[in-house]
C-alpha cells in the first residue's frame, strides 16, 4: 500500500462517517450564522411608547421621525405617563417618549422645549444604546425644525431610568448567570451521570427492575433537585448581598420560579440522556446545544431585538431565555404572578414535554 492508498482510504472514512462530516461542515455554517448574526451591539427595532400631551404639528412631527427610523416603532399613544410601567412590565415596549403640554408654542416662542425620555433600565447596555439613537433623531428632527422655522431652536431632553437609575451592569448579569448555572449544572451533569450508568451497564439493570420509568426517573432528578436549589440560593445570597442586587418582588414567588426553572433543565438532562450512549457525545450536545444557544439566544448578553426574526423565533424555544425575564421581573420590577404566569407555563410546558419524551424513549429501550 503506498502513502496515496492510504490517504483515499482515509478520505473514504471521512466520508462514510456522517458524525465527522457534521462536525466538519455543520459546525462552521452554524457558528457563523449564529455568530454573524446573533453578535451584535447595534440596536434592532425597539417598541416606543409615545405620551403626547402637546397634539400640536411639532409633536406630531416627532412622532412621524422616531416612527420612520428603522430603531423604532411607536406600539403604544397613551394618556398619562403612569401607563409606562404597566407597559413596560407586560414587554409590551422598553422606551417611552414624554412630550409636554404646549410642546410646539413653548419652542417657537422661547426658543427651547423640554421632552422625556423614559427607558426600561432592567438590561443597562441595550437602554443606554436606545436612549442615544432616541436623542440622535430628536436632534435631526430640531434641525429641521430650524430649517422651517425660526433659528436658535433647542430641545433638551431629560432621560430616566425605571428599575435600574444607576445603570449597574451587575443588575443584568446576576439573572443571566443565574439561568445559565443552573442550566449547565442540572441538564449537563444528569445528562453524563445517566449515561455514565449507561455506559457501565448499571441502567440495564434499572430498566428491568419493576420500577416503572417514571419513577425511575423521579429518583434521578430528586437529588439534583436539592442541589440545583442550594445552588439557586447562593447565587441570589451573593448577588443580593455581595452586589447589591434587589429583589423587589415576592422571594417566595422567586423560589418557587427557581425550581421550576431547575425542574426545565433536569428534563432536557434527561432527555438528552436518553439520545446518547456515551459520556464524551452527552457532554458534546449539553455543550453545543446548552451553553452556546444560552449564551447567545436568550438576552443574556446580546439584544434579541437586534437579531433577525429567524433567531427571535429559535430564541423562544431556549428555556433560559424565559428565566431570565421571570427573573428580571420579580428581581428589579417587583412583578408578581400576574407579569410571569406566561414565561412560567411556557416553562411548565417545556417540562412537561421533555419528560414525556424521556419516559417515551425509555419505554422504547424496555421494548427493544
Amino acid at each position: 500500500m503506498t502513502i496515496f492508498h492510504f490517504i483515499k482510504k482515509e478520505c473514504f472514512h471521512i466520508l462514510r462517517d456522517k458524525r465527522t462530516l457534521l462536525i466538519l461542515f455543520g459546525m462552521p455554517v452554524i457558528m457563523i450564522v449564529l455568530f454573524g448574526y446573533a453578535i451584535r451591539n447595534d440596536l434592532g427595532s425597539s417598541k416606543l411608547v409615545i405620551v403626547d400631551n402637546a397634539h400640536d404639528t411639532y409633536s406630531q412631527q416627532l412622532t412621524d421621525r422616531l416612527d420612520a427610523s428603522k430603531y423604532f416603532e411607536v406600539s403604544y399613544q397613551l394618556n398619562t405617563i403612569e401607563q409606562i410601567d404597566q407597559v413596560f412590565r407586560k414587554e409590551k415596549a422598553s422606551i417611552a417618549l414624554v412630550i409636554p403640554s404646549q410642546f410646539g408654542h413653548t419652542l417657537m416662542h422661547a426658543g427651547s422645549a423640554q421632552l422625556l425620555l423614559i427607558a426600561d433600565g432592567s438590561d443597562p447596555n441595550t437602554a443606554t444604546s436606545r436612549i442615544q439613537y432616541a436623542q440622535a433623531i430628536i436632534q435631526s428632527c430640531q434641525q429641521d425644525m430650524q430649517v422651517a422655522g425660526p433659528q436658535g431652536l433647542h430641545i433638551h431632553t431629560d432621560i430616566r431610568m425605571l428599575y435600574n437609575p444607576e445603570l449597574k451592569s451587575v443588575y443584568g448579569f446576576i439573572p443571566g448567570l443565574m439561568a445559565l448555572i443552573l442550566m449547565l449544572i442540572s441538564a449537563m451533569m444528569t445528562a453524563i451521570t445517566i449515561t455514565k450508568e449507561k455506559e457501565t451497564g448499571t441502567m440495564e439493570l434499572l430498566l428491568v427492575s419493576p420500577l416503572k420509568p417514571v419513577l425511575i426517573i423521579t429518583g434521578k432528578i430528586v437529588p439534583y433537585i436539592l442541589l440545583s436549589f442550594i445552588n439557586a440560593l447562593l447565587i441570589l445570597g451573593f448577588g443580593h448581598f455581595l452586589f447589591d442586587v434587589p429583589i423587589l418582588g415576592n422571594t417566595a414567588l422567586l423560589l418557587l420560579e427557581s425550581i421550576i426553572f431547575i425542574l426545565t433543565a433536569l428534563s432536557l438532562g434527561i432527555l438528552i440522556s436518553t439520545l446518547t450512549s456515551s459520556q464524551q457525545t452527552a457532554m458534546m450536545i449539553s455543550l453545543g446545544g446548552l451553553l452556546m444557544p444560552t449564551v447567545l439566544l436568550s438576552g443574556f448578553i446580546f439584544p434579541l431585538s437586534s437579531m433577525p426574526w429567524p433567531l427571535r423565533w429559535i430564541a423562544n424555544l431556549i428555556p433560559a431565555k424565559w428565566f431570565i425575564l421571570i427573573l428580571k421581573d420579580i428581581m428589579l420590577k417587583g412583578s408578581g404572578w400576574r407579569q410571569v404566569w406566561e414565561e412560567t407555563l411556557i416553562l411548565l410546558v417545556m417540562t412537561t414535554l421533555f419528560t414525556g419524551l424521556s419516559i417515551q424513549k425509555f419505554k422504547i429501550r424496555l421494548d427493544k
